[in-house]
């Protein structure tokens, strides 16, 4: 398809996006997302594009997302396609993102690139970075916000606890495609927005034009976006070069102090960075403070008002106080508002104090992180139980919260609905000192999500009721809002074992008029036993549905595969065999094996066939695309976190690749040597 766009300068640019033929109705919102993308560049930072056509072109079989080429991108179709029969809420969402972030790269990635490898943030974190912002600004800064941190603390935050980690800048490498990371992606962005926090928009503005002037048409490194930082903002950022040089994720300890007599609150904020799997306690040692933007505010616990708004806090040094006066009254502290620095947090604060926040907080974001922080400590106490053998218990102020969240008229109902999901197993593993249990963490999980489900069942239906309009489908955030919760509320109904739920989730499938909500209503019906006539029924609809769509059945295929049902090791072994599936097509490949080895509570099953089947799977795809294999390899980052058995387990896994006949490919050997010595 064919369009064109007006630039500020009023030159027309020729856009045209390139599929198969039998895809083309697919094209229009990418093409939509492009020209948004144009527009926005130019308002928001002034960067207007300098050919005269502008090439997108969709491939099936391709590893990455995509690619800027200049003028010519080249597209996984994943990241293309979109219609509401085939593409969810959230494909359409991160279609529009990852066609801003290519079109984005014209000016940093292409017009301005890297000097060498090492300097890959450079172009991706700036850039992703970019991408949150232009999708922030779309849709919702809240939820965009809380979509991001998900992925951090889900992924990056093992990244940087496991064999692979890595400073932002790495410093060696053997294939360079195992450093397309999380950490180089999404900590990279990190990074760049905490230079946004600390020098706000206006100077950040300033340093983004000058790094243009100064480099337009070179090849650059980390370091000459530092200076252009610093010389157009005026402030000495030489500290800040150690989130370029250490690797690790660093711990806030966080301590308050309310001195009534003298309307003074004191904050005393103490950062540290533990050695990471490659690095010894010496080399932690040597680990040197980070400079970081600590964002606070106060509330006042009397009258729930905000006494003191979002105020930066520079921490520079191990430990240091933060002063705020004319507090007139015991305050609750709102810490690291809009997630302002990629750390985890260690604070004493009650049950209490967080469901005031939950619900006080003048910070979206932080109103969400309330929230979870009561989530996790609840589900942690009752990991603790289960592993104990004890009858596990939920808090009923608990309970509370989670129905006032329930039960509000919130604007954002996207937003709403996040605050209602708890986090998910591999974010929860991160939060464990001793080894992972990860039947005990399932259980656990499965357990708090069906005493929510049981004692607010009433309401969830009420709610369910109520969001189910029939709407013909639109993206619009108030939509893609009521879908989220109605499909929420879908989830927690079947969760509550209420005996109409599967045949309430079965007339959702029916009756769906878009992929969001199919999906929605076909990711629980796969939690039934295997026998369930409505979870066979509804598979075997999907997939003839789908007329042969490889989008849509990659969906089928990744729902299986990250079920929770007793089935999943057997039916995942059975669909690798389906006429479907192929080793040949990166989607698929993603979809059946990366998906499987997402699933925690299967994979980590504990005979341990779940660590051999994917083994098998990764010998097999080396020979084809060494460089998915080594993705995959992935799922076994972590083993030295789980128990004695499981841990001979995954390093025989890891032995037995490595001595895989004929030799490994770069890519593969690299990952499994460094997890094997960890």
């Amino acid at each position: 398809i064919s369009d064109e766009f007006k630039t500020m300068s009023g030159r027309e640019v020729k856009l045209n996006v390139f599929s198969e033929h039998e895809n083309v109705d697919a094209l229009d919102h990418a093409m939509a997302s492009l020209k948004k993308s144009m527009k926005w560049d130019e308002e928001r930072w002034g960067r207007e594009y300098d050919l005269d056509v502008y090439h997108i072109v969709a491939v099936n079989d391709f590893n990455m997302g995509a690619m800027e080429n200049k003028g010519l991108n080249v597209f996984n179709t994943a990241l293309t396609l979109a219609k509401p029969e085939t593409a969810t809420d959230m494909n359409y969402m991160r279609i529009e993102g990852v066609i801003g972030h290519e079109y984005f790269h014209n000016w940093t990635g292409n017009r301005v690139t890297c000097r060498d490898w090492f300097q890959l943030t450079l172009k991706e974190g700036l850039t992703v970075f970019r991408d949150q912002e232009f999708s922030a600004d779309m849709w919702s800064h809240a939820v965009k916000r809380i979509q991001t941190v998900r992925a951090l603390r889900g992924s990056q935050f093992q990244e940087d606890a496991g064999p692979m980690a890595h400073p932002i800048r790495p410093e060696s490498y053997i294939a360079m495609d195992n450093f397309y990371t999380m950490t180089v992606y999404y900590k990279g962005a990190e990074v760049i927005r905490m230079y946004h926090s600390l020098l706000g928009e206006k100077l950040f503005r300033r340093g983004m034009d000058l790094y243009f002037e100064r480099h337009d048409g070179c090849a650059v490194t980390c370091d000459d976006f530092r200076k252009a930082m610093a010389d157009a903002s005026g402030r000495d950022l030489t500290q800040f070069e150690r989130w370029y040089t250490q690797a690790g994720t660093p711990v806030l300890k966080v301590e308050g102090k309310y001195v009534p007599g003298e309307s003074r609150y004191e904050l005393t904020v103490a950062q540290t960075c533990a050695p990471t799997p490659a690095e010894d306690s010496a080399t932690a040692a040597e680990k040197l403070p980070f400079h970081m933007p600590i964002k606070v505010g106060l509330i006042g616990k009397e009258d729930r008002k905000e006494l003191v708004p979002t105020t930066l806090c520079e921490l520079t040094k191990a430990s240091q106080t933060f002063e705020f006066k004319g507090v007139t009254q015991e305050p609750v502290v709102s810490v690291l508002r809009g997630f302002s620095a990629p750390v985890r947090l260690n604070m004493e604060t009650s049950d209490d104090e967080l469901a005031f926040l939950m619900a006080y907080d003048t910070d979206d974001f932080n109103r969400w992180e309330a929230g979870q922080r009561l989530m996790t400590r609840v589900l942690l106490g009752v990991y603790e139980e289960v592993k104990a053998g004890k009858e596990p218990k939920v808090p009923e102020t608990f309970l509370e919260a989670a129905k006032e969240v329930l039960t509000s008229e919130a604007k954002d109902r996207q937003l709403q609905a996040y605050m209602l999901i708890l986090p998910g197993e591999a974010t929860l593993s991160g939060s464990l000192q001793d080894a992972i249990d990860p039947a005990a963490l399932h259980k656990a999980r499965v357990h708090v999500k069906k005493t929510i489900a049981k004692s607010l069942e009433s309401t969830f239906r009420e709610r369910y009721k109520a969001l189910s309009t029939g709407e013909k489908y639109k993206l619009t955030a108030e939509e893609v809002g009521r879908r989220a919760m109605r499909n929420l509320c879908l989830g927690y109904l079947m969760a509550s074992d209420a005996k109409d739920a599967s045949s309430i989730a079965a007339k959702h499938f029916k009756e769906a008029n878009s992929m969001t909500d199919k999906l929605s209503a076909l990711g629980q019906l796969v939690e039934l036993p295997a026998e369930s006539a409505e979870r066979q029924a509804a598979l075997k609809a999907f997939y003839k549905d789908a007329d042969g769509d490889p989008l849509v059945i990659d969906k089928w295929f990744m729902l299986q595969a990250s079920a929770s049902a007793e089935d999943t090791l057997e039916n995942v072994k059975a669909l690798s065999r389906h006429e479907g599936f192929t080793l040949k097509n990166p989607n698929r490949v993603r979809s059946l094996y990366g998906a499987f080895g997402g699933n925690m509570h299967i994979f980590h099953g504990e005979d341990g066939k779940g660590y051999e089947f994917l083994a098998d799977a990764i010998i097999r795809l080396d020979t084809i695309n060494p460089q998915i294999a080594a993705r995959l390899l992935g799922s076994f980052a972590m083993w030295r976190r789980f128990d004695g058995k499981r841990q001979a387990m995954m390093k025989a896994q890891l032995l037995r690749i490595l001595g895989k006949k004929g030799g490994l490919s770069n890519d593969v050997f690299e990952v499994a040597s460094k997890y094997a010595k960890a």
